[in-house]
C-alpha cells in the first residue's frame, strides 16, 4: 500500500510538473495583442503617394499590410459577409475564439485520411495568424487558440470580421476583399454580382490554386457549392443560386485616376521618410488632368514644327504649393521640369527689377539702337529677334516687347555679377559657373536653368520680391530646409 501511494504521489507530482512546464512554455510563447485592430505601425516598404484630396498617385502591393484599400463593415455587402462566415467559420458568432467541435471533427477527418485535409481554424485564429505569423505546427495551433480567445475578449466580432476582410491574403500580393475585387473583376464591392461575391469567399481557402484566370472551372464549381450552403442556411434566395459562373477580367492594373510619374519620383527621392504609409502631396489631380490634355494637344499641334516635348509646372505663389507637374505624353524618362535648358528671354524681368532697384522707373527711356561688345579679338553685335531697332523706348515697352538690346543696356548699369548673385538668391542653382562665364549674355538666357527654378523665381516676383521654397507635401515635411527670404525690393 505504501508503495502504491508513493507511485501515485510521484505520478501526481510529475503531472503537476508537466502542467507547470506547459503553462510556463505557453506564457512564454504568447504575443501581446494590439490595442486597436488596425494595421500595426511600421512594416511599410513603400508609401502610397496621394494628391491633395487623397486621390492615389501610386499603388503598391509590396507592404505586409493593406493600409489603404479597406472598407467599413457596413460597406461590405451582406452576402459577402455571410459567405465568408459560412465558408470559413460557420459558428463564428457562437464560439469564443476556438470552435472545439470543428477541431474535433477535423482531427478525426485528418486521422482517417492519414494526412492533413482540414484545418478548422476560426476567423479569430486566422486573424491571430496574420498578427503573429508562426510555423504551422501543433504547438502553434495551441498558442493561436489561446490568443484567439484573448482576442475575442478584447475586440467585438464585428471588429474581428472587419480586420479579416481587410487583410485576408489573395493571389498576386493582394490583401483584403477590396483589392481582390479590383484585381480579379475590376469592380468595387458594391458592384459585384452573386458569382463574383461568392468567389471572393471561396478564394480565401486557396487563392492561387483556384485563381479564375488559371482554373475558372474549378472555382465555378466551388462557388456553386457555397451557394447551395447559403441557400440551406437561409442566406441566399434559390433563384440567385442558379447558373452561377465566374469570369475574371483581363489581367493588368486598372488605370490610376491620374498618372504623375515624374512628380511622384521627385517626391519620393526628396522627402519620403522610412516607415510612413502615405504621402499626401499638394498636387491637384483634377487640375493636372486638364493641363495634361491641353499640353498634349499643344505638342501634337506643333509636331510639324519639330516640337516633340513639353512640360508644365503650376504653383500657388501665395503658399508655394505645387499644383501641377507634368510632361507631354507619351511619357519620357526625362523630366523636362528638372532638366536644365537655356531660358531665352525669361530672365529679362530680373534684369529690369535690379535696374528699378537702383533708380530706374517703368517710364525710364532706354535706347534700342545697334550695340556691340568686344569678344576675344572681335566684336559681337547684339540684335533683337526681329532684326529691327525702335530707338528710344520706355522700360515698360522694352520689357513688354522682349527686346534684346535694351535688356543689355540695362544689364550694363548693374554692378559686375549683380544679376548672377540675384538669380542664385532666387533659387537658380543650375547657374553654378562663375559670373564671368556667362557675361552680359546671362540677361538673354545663355545659361541653363530648369523650369522648376524659373517658376520658383517668377513666384518671387508675384510675392513682391520674396523667394520661398516650393512645397510638395501637405504636411510640410519637404526636404528643402530653406526659409523665405527677400531678394528684390518690392
Amino acid at each position: 500500500m505504501r508503495r502504491l501511494r508513493a507511485v501515485v504521489l510521484a505520478g501526481a507530482m510529475g503531472a503537476c510538473a508537466g502542467v507547470g512546464a506547459l503553462a510556463v512554455a505557453t506564457a512564454w510563447s504568447l504575443e501581446p495583442l494590439p490595442s486597436r485592430l488596425h494595421p500595426p505601425p511600421g512594416d511599410v516598404f513603400r508609401a502610397r503617394v496621394e494628391d491633395r484630396r487623397g486621390e492615389p498617385l501610386t499603388v503598391t502591393y509590396e507592404n505586409r499590410w493593406n493600409r489603404h484599400d479597406r472598407a467599413a463593415l457596413h460597406d461590405v455587402p451582406q452576402l459577402l459577409r455571410d459567405a465568408v462566415v459560412i465558408a470559413e467559420d460557420r459558428r463564428f458568432f457562437e464560439h469564443r475564439g476556438v470552435d472545439w467541435s470543428a477541431r474535433a471533427a477535423a482531427l478525426a477527418q485528418n486521422l482517417w485520411a492519414g494526412r492533413v485535409v482540414r484545418g478548422a481554424s476560426t476567423l479569430s485564429e486566422q486573424v491571430v495568424r496574420m498578427l503573429h505569423p508562426r510555423p504551422r505546427t501543433l504547438w502553434s495551433r495551441w498558442i493561436e487558440g489561446i490568443e484567439a480567445a484573448r482576442l475575442e475578449r478584447r475586440f467585438s466580432k464585428g471588429e474581428i470580421l472587419t480586420f479579416y476582410l481587410d487583410q485576408v491574403p489573395y493571389a498576386r500580393q493582394r490583401r483584403g476583399v477590396v483589392q481582390a475585387a479590383r484585381d480579379l473583376f475590376d469592380r468595387d464591392l458594391d458592384t459585384l454580382d452573386t458569382a463574383e461575391t461568392l468567389a471572393l469567399a471561396v478564394l480565401v481557402r486557396s487563392p492561387s490554386r483556384l485563381d479564375p484566370r488559371r482554373a475558372p472551372g474549378a472555382l465555378t464549381g466551388r462557388v456553386r457549392d457555397l451557394a447551395l450552403r447559403l441557400v440551406r442556411a437561409g442566406r441566399l434566395e434559390p433563384d440567385r443560386a442558379r447558373g452561377l459562373r465566374v469570369s475574371a477580367s483581363p489581367p493588368g492594373e486598372g488605370p490610376l485616376p491620374l498618372e504623375a510619374p515624374h512628380f511622384v519620383r521627385y517626391v519620393r527621392a526628396s522627402s519620403e521618410v522610412a516607415g510612413e504609409d502615405r504621402i499626401e502631396t499638394t498636387l491637384d489631380a483634377r487640375l493636372q488632368a486638364r493641363l495634361q490634355r491641353a499640353l498634349d494637344g499643344r505638342v501634337r499641334a506643333l509636331r510639324d514644327r519639330g516640337v516633340r516635348h513639353g512640360a508644365a509646372l503650376v504653383i500657388d505663389h501665395r503658399s508655394g504649393e505645387v499644383l501641377a507637374w507634368l510632361n507631354a505624353r507619351p511619357a519620357s524618362q526625362i523630366d523636362a521640369v528638372r532638366v536644365p535648358r537655356q531660358p531665352g528671354s525669361t530672365l529679362k524681368p530680373f534684369v529690369y527689377a535690379l535696374a528699378l532697384e537702383q533708380g530706374w522707373t517703368a517710364a525710364t527711356l532706354v535706347d534700342d539702337a545697334p550695340l556691340t561688345a568686344a569678344v576675344g579679338s572681335g566684336l559681337h553685335r547684339y540684335r533683337n529677334y526681329s532684326r529691327h531697332y525702335r530707338g528710344l523706348l520706355r522700360v515698360r515697352v522694352a520689357l513688354a516687347s522682349s527686346l534684346n538690346v535694351p535688356a543689355i543696356r540695362a544689364m550694363r548699369t548693374l554692378a559686375p555679377g549683380a544679376l548672377h548673385r540675384a538669380l542664385r538668391a532666387l533659387g537658380f542653382e543650375s547657374l553654378a559657373a562663375h559670373p564671368e562665364r556667362y557675361g552680359e549674355g546671362l540677361a538673354l538666357g545663355n545659361g541653363e536653368v530648369t523650369l522648376r527654378e524659373l517658376v520658383s523665381a517668377y513666384a518671387a516676383l508675384a510675392r513682391g520680391g520674396v523667394w520661398a521654397p516650393l512645397r510638395l507635401r501637405r504636411d510640410g515635411a519637404d526636404a528643402e530646409p530653406s526659409r523665405p527670404r527677400r531678394v528684390i525690393d518690392p
